[in-house]
């Protein structure tokens, strides 16, 4: 009988490895995944602004700023699931104040 080159106790040891490598790899996708979620939302969040969303669609602007700036606190915390959450809602209300005032401008002849 041939015998492996590699004993049960490596292979193990391996696994274990590639284990620990795997969750050090998704601990740290926290911050990354954040970043992806946040940058769209901070640039539809100004593009609102400089639609004049402030004044053509409170709602929907202010709601979509205070949930950028919550996600930045939850990133702040290290909680980036709750970030990344606030970082979608602000984004697409950021889209709809976005829209609203342009639309709204629009109707107005400006």
């Amino acid at each position: 009988m041939r015998r492996s080159p590699i004993s049960w106790p490596q292979v193990r040891g391996a696994r274990l490895g590639l284990l620990a490598l795997a969750l050090t790899l998704l601990v740290g996708c926290g911050p990354t995944i954040y970043s992806v979620n946040v940058m769209p939302a901070a640039r539809v969040v100004h593009q609102a602004e400089e639609a004049g969303a402030a004044e053509h669609a409170p709602y929907e602007y202010y709601y979509a700023r205070a949930h950028l700036e919550q996600a930045r606190h939850d990133a702040g915390e290290a909680a980036y699931q709750d970030a990344i959450h606030n970082a979608k809602i602000a984004e697409e209300y950021g889209v709809k104040a976005r829209d609203l005032a342009r639309r709204r401008m629009r109707e107005q002849g400006r």
